[in-house]
């Protein structure tokens, strides 16, 4: 059993910051963990899950245009942890934000976060 915890959402103005955490527990060792590539999805009401960020095993990261410049993913192997740093947060960034795991064992999911941009 693989589990994936987000934690860091809340309510944020625009402008604002958040740090989202994604813990990796169960079985995957930290070594394994290493060799998994890390994704954060979003999911806003009646849109489709899109994704915001990625960091492979070899420390590569990928964002797509609407969040470019302003999110930031990093992780630490040892700590089996997955970070997204959200900056000049603005209220179309409002959505569930999701951490997945992808490796040799299969793909897993984070049960979500809720982060809301609002004045």
């Amino acid at each position: 059993q693989v589990q994936l915890v987000e934690s860091g959402g809340g309510l944020v103005q625009p402008g604002g910051s958040l740090r989202l955490s994604c813990g990796v527990s169960g079985s995957i060792s930290g070594s394994s963990f290493s060799l998994y590539n890390m994704d954060w999805y979003r999911q806003a009401p009646g849109k489709q899950r899109e994704l915001v960020a990625t960091i492979t095993r070899g420390g590569i990261t990928n964002y797509p245009d609407s969040v470019k410049g302003r999110f930031t993913i990093s992780r630490d192997n040892g700590k089996k942890m997955v970070y997204l740093q959200m900056n000049s947060l603005k209220p179309e960034d409002t959505a569930v934000y999701y951490c997945r795991a992808v490796g040799f064992t299969g793909t897993y999911w984070g049960q979500g976060t809720q982060v809301t941009v609002s004045s």
